[in-house]
C-alpha cells in the first residue's frame, strides 16, 4: 500500500482565470478509503488524473510514497501507473471484439512480453468473484453492469497498490450500480488497497470512510465518516 503527500498543487490551463485545481496541502494514509465528491465541473476528474499520473504535475509535488509525480517523465508515469495503479472508469475503457478475460488481462500484456506467473489464473478467479460465468463472452455482448464488472477486475488482476474509480456506478441503473459499488468496495478491502472514489452519488459517497468535498478546484471540506454496514459479496 502506498500513501500520498500533495504540496502547493496548482493545476491550470487556457483561458481559465483561476486554477482549475488548487491544493496546498493533502495527505492519505496507506489503505485509506476515501471518497471525492462534489458539483459537475468542481475538479474531480481533474484531481484523479494527477493522482495517477495521467497528466503532468507543473506545479507542486505529488507524491506517493517516495515517488513524486512532477519528477516523472510521461513514460515514467505510465510504467509507475501500470505497475502501482489499478483504475475504474465510467465509460470501461474495455475492447470490443475481445473477451472478457482477455479485456482482463489485454494491460498485463501490453506491460511486458508475458504474463507473469498465475496472472490468468488470478483473471479467472476475479471474474468468478464478480459473477462473470462465460470468460469468452465478447464484451461488446454484455450489458452494461456486467461491462463495469470486468472492468473492476480488471483493475485488481494486477493486485495494485491504490484502486483509483472515477464516477464508477454514474452510466447504470440503480441495481447494477449497487451491485458494483458493493464489489468494488469489498474487493478492494478483501485485497487491502488505498482506494479512492470519485463520485457525486450519495448511494456510493456514503460507503466510503472519508469524504473529500470539492468546489471549484478547492477542497472545501475533508471529513471523516462512520463506515456504513455491506453487504458481503458471495465468493
Amino acid at each position: 500500500m502506498l500513501s500520498l503527500a500533495i504540496r502547493d498543487l496548482e493545476v491550470s490551463f487556457p483561458g481559465l482565470e483561476r486554477p482549475a485545481l488548487a491544493i496546498p496541502d493533502l495527505s492519505l494514509a496507506p489503505g485509506e478509503r476515501i471518497a471525492v465528491t462534489g458539483p459537475s465541473g468542481c475538479g474531480k476528474t481533474t484531481f484523479i488524473n494527477i493522482v495517477t499520473g495521467l497528466e503532468r504535475v507543473r506545479r507542486g509535488r505529488v507524491s506517493w510514497q517516495d515517488t513524486d509525480l512532477a519528477a516523472l517523465s510521461e513514460a515514467g508515469r505510465d510504467r509507475w501507473r501500470a505497475k502501482n495503479v489499478g483504475l475504474v472508469m465510467q465509460d470501461f475503457h474495455l475492447f470490443p471484439g475481445l473477451s472478457a478475460i482477455d479485456n482482463v488481462l489485454l494491460p498485463k500484456r501490453l506491460a511486458a512480453f508475458r504474463l507473469a506467473a498465475g496472472m490468468a489464473g488470478e483473471a479467472e478467479r476475479l471474474l468468478k468473484r464478480v459473477g462473470i460465468e462465460r470468460l469468452d463472452q465478447p464484451v461488446e455482448t454484455m450489458s452494461r453492469g456486467q461491462m463495469q464488472r470486468v472492468a473492476v477486475a480488471r483493475a485488481l488482476v494486477g493486485k495494485p497498490s491504490v484502486v483509483v474509480a472515477d464516477e464508477p456506478t454514474a452510466s447504470l441503473d440503480a441495481d447494477s450500480g449497487a451491485a458494483v459499488a458493493d464489489l468494488l468496495l469489498e474487493l478492494a478491502e478483501a485485497a487491502g488497497v488505498t482506494l479512492i472514489v470519485a463520485s457525486h452519488e450519495r448511494r456510493l459517497v456514503d460507503r466510503l470512510e472519508r469524504v473529500l468535498r470539492m468546489e471549484s478546484g478547492r477542497i472545501v471540506s475533508d471529513a471523516p465518516q462512520a463506515r456504513a454496514s455491506r453487504v458481503p459479496v458471495p465468493a
